[in-house]
C-alpha cells in the first residue's frame, strides 16, 4: 500500500462504480437508468455474462456510451485479463468518458472484480473504485441469502445497496429483509426502490472508502470503541481510537494481517489520524489487496479519530482489536 507524501499532486483518477447483484434483481434497469438521465456525462460500460451467447450487451440502452461485453466466463474468475486489458484500453483514451461502470453477471463474487483495479499497476493508478453497488430483490433476497452464497456476498462487499421491487412484499416483510441486511452489513447505505429508480447521485459518486457515511449511518460509531454486527457466517467489526497512529506499526500489522487472513476478510477499509501527518489517510483492501492515500488535511473543527471496518467471515474481533490499538503511537 503506497505512502503518499502529504500534499503530494496526484492526477484525477477515474471513478469506477461494480453493479452487482443476484440474478433478477434489477441491475440492467438500473442501468439503463443511469444512461438515460440528463446528467451530461458520458460513461464506458463494461457488461458481463456468464455463457458463450450473451445479450445483456443488446438489452443496454444509451446510444452514446460504448459498451463492452465479455461472455467467455465469470468475470469474477477466467476473465480478470479480460477486463484489464478492456480497461487499460479506455484509459489510453482518457478524456472520452467521465467514470466506468462495471456490471457484472449475477452469479459474480464482486471482490474479485473489484481487486482488479488493484493487481494492475496501470489501472490502480488511473482508476479509483468509487463503490460497489448493489440491487437486491426484497421479494427473494431472503431465500437467496439461504441457498447463495454469491449473494450473500454481494451483500457484504456493498457500499450501496438498493432493495429493489418493493411493490412485491409487505412492510413488515420488508422489515426483515433489511434487518437480515444489516446483519451481514451495517455499513451500507440501503435505499427501497421500485424497477431501480432512484437519484443517481446516490448511486455514483460515493467515494467508497469515505468512512464519513459510516458515521452518518451510525452516529454513535466513534463510541465505546469498537462495534460488532454478524450473521451465522458474516461478521462486520469496526474499532476506533482518538489516539495518533504510528504508521511505522500500522502499515506492517494491516499488511501481515491481510496476507495471512485475507481470504476471509471480503473489505476493510479505513481513516486514519498517523503521528506528525496533518492530512487523513484513507485506506480500502479487498482480501490481500490493500490501497491508501492521503486525502485531505483534517479540519480545525474535526476530531482526529482513527476509524478501522473490517466485513468478512471467521474474524476473530479480540485479535484484531488488539493488533489496531497496538498501532497508537
Amino acid at each position: 500500500m503506497p505512502e503518499t507524501k502529504p500534499n503530494e499532486t496526484q492526477p484525477a483518477k477515474i471513478p469506477v462504480t461494480v453493479l452487482t447483484g443476484y440474478l433478477g434483481a434489477g441491475k440492467t434497469t438500473l442501468l439503463n437508468r443511469i444512461l438515460s438521465e440528463p446528467h451530461g456525462k458520458k460513461f464506458a460500460v463494461v457488461v458481463n455474462e456468464f455463457g458463450e451467447i450473451g445479450i445483456d450487451n443488446d438489452l443496454v440502452v444509451g446510444a452514446d456510451e460504448e459498451v463492452f461485453e465479455m461472455n467467455n466466463g465469470c468475470i469474477c474468475c477466467t476473465v480478470r485479463g479480460d477486463l484489464i486489458r478492456i480497461i487499460d484500453g479506455l484509459l489510453r483514451r482518457k478524456g472520452d468518458f467521465d467514470g466506468i461502470i462495471v456490471e457484472t453477471t449475477g452469479l459474480a463474487d464482486p471482490a474479485p472484480v473489484a481487486q482488479t483495479f488493484f493487481v494492475d499497476e496501470t489501472v490502480g493508478a488511473k482508476t479509483t473504485l468509487d463503490a460497489v453497488v448493489t440491487v437486491a430483490d426484497a421479494k427473494w433476497l431472503k431465500d437467496r441469502l439461504k441457498d447463495a452464497p454469491e449473494a450473500k456476498n454481494q451483500i457484504a462487499f456493498a457500499d450501496v445497496i438498493l432493495l429493489n421491487k418493493t411493490d412485491l412484499v409487505s412492510e413488515t416483510e420488508l422489515k426483515d429483509v433489511e434487518m437480515r441486511i444489516r446483519a451481514i452489513n451495517p455499513f451500507a447505505r440501503v435505499h427501497r426502490t421500485l424497477k431501480s429508480d432512484i437519484a443517481i447521485d446516490k448511486v455514483l459518486g460515493q467515494g467508497a472508502f469515505d468512512l464519513d457515511r459510516i458515521q452518518a449511518l451510525d452516529p454513535d460509531f466513534l463510541e465505546g470503541g469498537h462495534k460488532h454486527f454478524h450473521d451465522e457466517d458474516m461478521k462486520s467489526v469496526s474499532f476506533s481510537t482518538d489516539k495518533p497512529l504510528d504508521p511505522d506499526k500500522f502499515f506492517p500489522w494491516i499488511q501481515e494481517l491481510t496476507q495471512t487472513e485475507g481470504p476471509n476478510i471480503l473489505r476493510s477499509k479505513g481513516i486514519l489520524a498517523f503521528k506528525d501527518d496533518p492530512d487523513r489517510f484513507v485506506f480500502q483492501g479487498v482480501h490481500m489487496i490493500l490501497d491508501g492515500d492521503h486525502q485531505r488535511p483534517w479540519r480545525a473543527d474535526e476530531a482526529k479519530v482513527s476509524r478501522i471496518v473490517f466485513i468478512g467471515r471467521q474474524l476473530g474481533t479480540m485479535k484484531l482489536e488488539q493488533g489496531f490499538l497496538a498501532c497508537v503511537a
